[in-house]
């Protein structure tokens, strides 16, 4: 760890007894109560040496033009996928804003990562961890998108990785994770046994864990999507008159904590005019943390998750205290869709060239709700949060889209078939 890292890097605070932890005295969780780790940043010495400024006039496309506020050194491996993560791009869809009745709507889509999934935040960070630290390999839990992006960043560098996932898990995900040459291992059971047994795994082995709802680094990755909307929206919506609404998906409750951390990174440096308000969007049939929110408590009950959006079927979410809160310390909400308008939100975003996957149509799922209840009027700034490439579950594409029809190649079918409407 370099001095730079030290100058940023305080240390840690458990999220539920609120326990501080110097830099080397923990890795991952919290050992008095096992709750999660907020990564302290030193505030005081960053006001008195960066500026707003300093971030904005940046030329660098990714999420490395926000290190001042990270709490890595800059892992290098210049112009490979490691160091392309993040900076993804944001739409203004005027068509769909029209149709829902919004004066202002964006759309950051996360799909434009290098291994197409907002995942890539997290595991670029903990591999310069890794890095840091001299970690020989590294282990991960996923239905996916965190071991593909785990797969893809410790391919860039050299890293040895190994990604354990459930036999569900979709094809096309199973096949960037064996292409990107990581060690993959099958389990026959949900995301919550791979969870478990890649702890485990890690612990006998001394692999560095890079679990969601575990790893304090993950969401020091995931964070630097909201360091984004505050430069690309926020800085631009000086004296706007209500605050932004962000919609995100959750599963394992690691997004949307990591995204409100970084909101508070830029509060307490003074660089945030209104926080915005964070909606967490659920499936009816993965609704742990919800369930939490409309309950009015932090206590999270397993569920037992069936959810066609497999990036966020999760029956014990590991970060749900800090998902929970995500919502409440911002005046946000939790709102559930059923899994028929999570497809039904595939094409809709699709018709103005946006292509997600279900856990990222989730989102615009739960924005569609939130008008039709009246949690979100026509002046309400809204931001939904895309965070996969439709192209990671075809099958689901597929199911939402229809099949496309099959003619003979001659115009007398062509004509037949127009004709038909």
């Amino acid at each position: 760890m370099n001095k730079q890292t030290i100058f940023r890097f305080a240390g840690y605070k458990c999220s539920l007894c609120g326990h501080e932890f110097g830099p080397g005295e923990v890795t991952y969780v919290c050992p008095h109560d096992g709750g999660n780790l907020d990564v302290v940043l030193d505030y005081q010495a960053i006001r008195a040496s960066v500026q707003i400024s300093d971030i904005t006039s940046q030329t660098e496309p990714s999420l490395w033009r926000y290190l001042p506020l990270l709490p890595v050194s800059d892992p290098g491996f210049s112009g490979t996928p490691l160091h392309m993560a993040g900076w993804t791009p944001l739409y203004q869809p005027e068509r769909l804003a029209k149709e829902l009745g919004l004066q202002q709507l964006w759309v950051k889509d996360e799909g434009r990562n290098p291994t197409a999934s907002f995942k890539d935040r997290a595991s670029s960070v903990v591999v310069a961890r890794a890095r840091e630290i001299g970690a020989e390999v590294v282990v991960t839990a996923s239905t996916g998108n965190a071991g593909a992006a785990l797969a893809g960043m410790s391919a860039a560098v050299g890293q040895k990785a190994v990604i354990f996932a459930p036999k569900t898990a979709p094809p096309a995900k199973v096949a960037q994770l064996l292409i990107y040459g990581s060690r993959v291992i099958l389990v026959d059971g949900n995301y919550d046994s791979a969870f478990d047994l890649t702890i485990q795994a890690a612990n006998e082995f001394g692999w560095y864990c890079r679990n969601t709802g575990y790893n304090p680094f993950t969401a020091e990755g995931k964070k630097t999507a909201a360091l984004e909307v505050w430069e690309q929206v926020l800085l631009k919506m000086k004296g706007a008159k209500k605050p932004l609404a962000l919609f995100v998906s959750v599963g394992d409750g690691n997004i949307i904590s990591g995204i409100h951390k970084g909101f508070k990174d830029l509060q307490a440096l003074g660089w945030l005019e209104q926080m915005p308000r964070i909606f967490g969007i659920q499936s009816e049939n993965s609704a742990a943390v919800a369930n939490a929110y409309f309950a009015g408590t932090e206590v999270i009950t397993p569920v037992s998750a069936t959810t066609i959006a497999d990036s966020i079927s999760v029956d014990l979410p590991r970060d749900g205290v800090r998902a929970v809160r995500a919502a409440t310390q911002t005046n946000g909400a939790y709102i559930t869709v059923s899994d028929e308008e999570i497809l039904s939100a595939i094409p809709e975003l699709g018709k103005v060239g946006i292509f997600a996957e279900p856990a990222g149509s989730t989102a615009y799922a739960g924005l569609v709700k939130a008008i039709r209840t009246g949690q979100i009027g026509p002046d309400d700034p809204v931001l939904v949060l895309n965070t996969g490439n439709g192209l990671k579950d075809v099958k689901s594409a597929m199911k939402a889209a229809g099949e496309a029809p099959v003619i003979e190649p001659s115009m007398k079918a062509l004509n037949a078939f127009l004709a038909k409407g």
